[in-house]
């Protein structure tokens, strides 16, 4: 009996909230580095949008295609492709690119390619 009550002190919980702190600081560094990512994703696939949009609307206006794809390589990030296909009335620019995650953690983690089409209808000579 009187090795059990030597066991019921009450235990020192100084260094507790040290041990937690290191095991939570990594994890939290893990969680903002991949929606760091995730917004990097985000402002390519807006910068693609953006760059097959205006190529569109470049070759639509009667601009040369090497010019319009210009204008996409422009705006859309490094690295980009652009593909200008002009046929019938319209034109159809696709633009996409591969984005990698950042380094360290999510270093190992593939690339997400993010895409986007654009169709403009081609206007009539005013000639």
């Amino acid at each position: 009996m009187a090795a059990q009550r030597r066991d019921r002190r009450p235990r020192d919980q100084r260094g507790a909230a040290t041990a937690e702190l290191a095991l939570g600081i990594p994890l939290l560094v893990a969680l903002t580095a991949g929606l760091v990512w995730m917004l990097a994703v985000g402002a390519a696939q807006v910068r693609v949008i953006d760059a097959s949009r205006e190529a569109a609307r470049a070759v639509a206006r009667g601009d040369d295609v090497t010019a319009a794809e210009g204008v996409a390589l422009r705006i859309a990030p490094e690295q980009a492709s652009v593909r200008i296909e002009v046929g019938g009335s319209q034109v159809v620019v696709t633009t996409s690119v591969r984005v990698v995650g950042p380094g360290g953690l999510l270093g190992a983690l593939p690339g997400v390619r993010v895409s986007a089409d654009a169709v403009a209808l081609l206007e009539a000579d005013s000639s």
